[in-house]
């Protein structure tokens, strides 16, 4: 089978390996679609993702992705596989699970290959009316879901998405489909100043480290929002996402940082008695996600802008690492 494996920073090759068997609770899957996220590229692009995730030997990238099991179900697949026994398990939250393994992370080969086996427990199957694309999504859907989750987003809040990629975007949809008042986003590229109008935010700037933050406090009349989601890692997102939230109000820290390090005003923050929170991961958010993309209340098919077959995943991650477009998808 065609395998794609990162072999150094900005570097994958395509090999040629036997497809793998099944052991224990897994099953075999023939992977159908495999999206490009951000972590991905901090991998192609910088080798890791920060701490000790490292490239310490050729890794297949991929873990938004879905496929065909041998007996012929069409299925999204967690990438998450926590252990189910530590604390952090037993207390509701495998997402923090220290011993979680995670495709196409570390020591973990992804989905960039024809075919992979994974954990039955994390397959879940997709009705007719959702494509293999739109189950690819169901991953940072369930992401976007938590981050809403974590700040409790009520109706008629204000809300604020700093980074409108294709989770800012989605985190835009849900946060419309709660009830909210107003929503603002912000986002250096045109293309996706006007995606966040698309997808249902009220006002949406093109901004630069020059940006006056008063300008973003005149669309919210002079108030600011409930709750900032920084959805880009960017240091600019990030000041933004603190000088807009109201005081008491909630940032939620979504973006993973390119250099490993996300830094913000401590006496703004004190003094406004913010709540941070840092988004990790999701938790099992796979059944909402899918009813909300099989009712038509959420679009993820409308983020896919670019595809490319499997032995094109040079030029599909080049293309991303420049920030064009919105989801790229690769279709093995």
């Amino acid at each position: 089978m065609k395998t794609i494996r990162i072999v150094s920073t900005g570097n994958l090759q395509q090999f040629e390996e036997p497809i793998p068997a099944p052991r224990g609770n897994e099953s075999l899957l023939q992977v159908k679609s495999v999206g490009i996220c951000g972590s991905d590229l901090h991998w192609f692009t910088n080798g890791g993702t920060g701490g000790n995730a490292r490239l310490d030997r050729p890794l297949v990238l991929g873990h938004e992705f879905s496929g065909v099991t041998e007996d012929g179900k069409r299925v999204a697949v967690n990438p998450a596989i926590p252990c189910g026994t530590c604390e952090q398990c037993r207390n509701g939250h495998p997402n923090i699970c220290p011993h979680v393994i995670f495709a196409g992370h570390a020591g973990q080969d992804g989905a960039l290959r024809e075919w992979m086996t994974w954990d039955t427990t994390r397959l879940h199957e997709l009705p007719e009316s959702i494509s293999h694309d739109e189950g690819t999504l169901l991953e940072p859907l369930g992401i976007a879901l938590h981050a809403l989750d974590l700040a409790h987003v009520k109706i008629g809040m204000t809300v604020g998405v700093f980074g409108c990629g294709p989770i800012g975007l989605l985190i835009i949809q849900l946060a419309r489909l709660a009830g909210t008042r107003q929503i603002i986003a912000t986002d250096p590229l045109p293309h996706r100043v006007e995606a966040a109008l698309k997808f249902g935010a009220d006002r949406a700037f093109q901004v630069h480290s020059t940006t006056c933050i008063d300008e973003l406090f005149d669309a919210t009349g002079g108030r600011g929002v409930d709750a900032a989601f920084d959805a880009s890692g960017e240091a600019d997102a990030v000041n933004t996402a603190f000088h807009l939230a109201v005081p008491g109000g909630k940032v939620m820290l979504v973006g993973i940082p390119e250099d490993d390090h996300t830094e913000f005003n401590a006496s703004l923050a004190r003094r406004k008695g913010l709540t941070i929170k840092m988004v990790r991961r999701m938790k099992d958010s796979y059944p909402r996600a899918i009813e909300l993309v099989a009712s038509k209340k959420v679009d993820v098919a409308s983020l896919v802008t670019h595809r490319f077959p499997l032995d094109q995943s040079n030029q599909a991650f080049q293309l991303a690492s420049r920030r064009e477009g919105l989801k790229i998808i690769i279709s093995v």
